[in-house]
């Protein structure tokens, strides 16, 4: 049986704000209640507050901002000794890292918070670092290195009946397993975790598993417009709890779907649009999924081969640097999908342009 999905990050005087709140309500609750702690020289729960202004804004999108309140935040918990408010400030610098394509950074500062969290006792601050951890070795394509670690979170968080965690785990298996090409197996997880937020109220989690079960029903039962009904259910979510980048992920997810479907024209339009969103919010890895997509629906639309290898090769190497395996095999499927013939640098690099 699990409970009501919660969100520990809405700590102190916010610990009442929902899962569900409106990010631009928390993030107006929170300022407002770190002014009155820093005005009553509260230093635990001035660093509360910053946690939760942090939280927001990087769920919004506003990465500077996010960053420069992670990092009050830590200072501030810090400055009185509190490491269970230090860790969870850590937890939301490494997350905000991971976002913003950071993923060594990401590494180091939730390695950080989960000792932290663990000296301080904090079990909460501690599984989400671990948890943290474990989606960056994800998201990095390390499959292998972080597949135990997503178990043993999922074992843990269903034996304490942690919805919210449960589904992250859930999501986070069944990814690997989509794209490893186990479909079965990765559709019954989405769909399980979807169920078990729609229980526990956890809207956010909810839509994240639309999105997975979509890009199944695309891939595997090639049915677009199931797919696209799917995120279109989960867009209103998205839209509701202002969740930008939750919102980029299912109009690039919108894209793919047209894309499978031959609809080159409604894909290219829709990959520019998710494009336009990770700008905004300075998300290198959804930008780089973006425009490799819209790369490839100008192909099919007649694009010059010439320049359509030269963008593939730029985004090889933006994926490189990133650390994005399974993201960089893409593009290798690519050139064979569209029959673009690589560019090959070795001439540059033996010579090229003496000038």
């Amino acid at each position: 049986m699990y409970t009501k999905a919660l969100a520990p990050e809405y700590q102190g005087a916010l610990s009442a704000l929902s899962v569900n709140s409106s990010l631009t309500d928390v993030l107006a609750e929170a300022t407002e209640q770190m002014a009155r702690a820093e005005q009553s020289g509260d230093v635990r729960e001035t660093a509360r507050a910053a946690l939760a202004v942090a939280e927001a804004q990087r769920r919004l999108g506003n990465i500077a901002e996010a960053d420069a309140a992670w990092k009050s935040s830590y200072r501030t918990a810090r400055s009185a000794g509190d490491q269970s408010a230090m860790a969870w400030a850590l937890w939301s610098g490494g997350t905000l890292a991971r976002q913003r394509g950071g993923l060594n950074l990401a590494f180091r500062l939730l390695r950080y918070a989960a000792d932290t969290g663990k000296q301080s006792g904090d079990v909460v601050a501690h599984g989400y670092s671990l948890a943290g951890l474990a989606e960056t070795g994800r998201i990095q394509g390390d499959y292998r290195a972080v597949g135990a670690l997503h178990d043993e979170l999922l074992a843990e968080a269903r034996k304490r009946g942690e919805a919210r965690h449960t589904v992250w785990a859930l999501e986070g298996i069944a990814q690997m397993h989509r794209n490893t090409g186990c479909y079965d197996t990765a559709f019954a997880m989405f769909e399980e975790a979807a169920e078990i937020a729609e229980k526990a109220d956890d809207r956010r989690g909810w839509a994240w598993a639309l999105r997975g079960m979509a890009d199944l029903v695309s891939v595997r039962d090639k049915d677009p417009e199931r797919a696209l009904a799917l995120l279109a259910e989960a867009e209103k979510t998205c839209r509701e709890m202002k969740l930008s980048s939750a919102l980029a992920y299912n109009h690039k997810m919108q894209a793919n779907v047209l894309y499978r479907a031959g609809r080159y024209a409604e894909a290219s339009a829709t990959y520019e649009e998710s494009l336009a969103e990770f700008l905004l919010m300075s998300e290198p890895r959804g930008e780089a999924l973006s425009r490799l997509g819209a790369v490839k629906a100008r192909a099919r639309l007649g694009a010059d081969a010439e320049q359509t290898a030269a963008e593939l090769h730029e985004l090889a190497g933006v994926l490189d640097r990133i650390g994005l395996r399974h993201a960089r095999a893409m593009v290798d499927k690519a050139h064979a999908e569209l029959g673009i013939v690589p560019v090959d640098t070795t001439t540059a690099e033996a010579g090229g342009d003496p000038r």
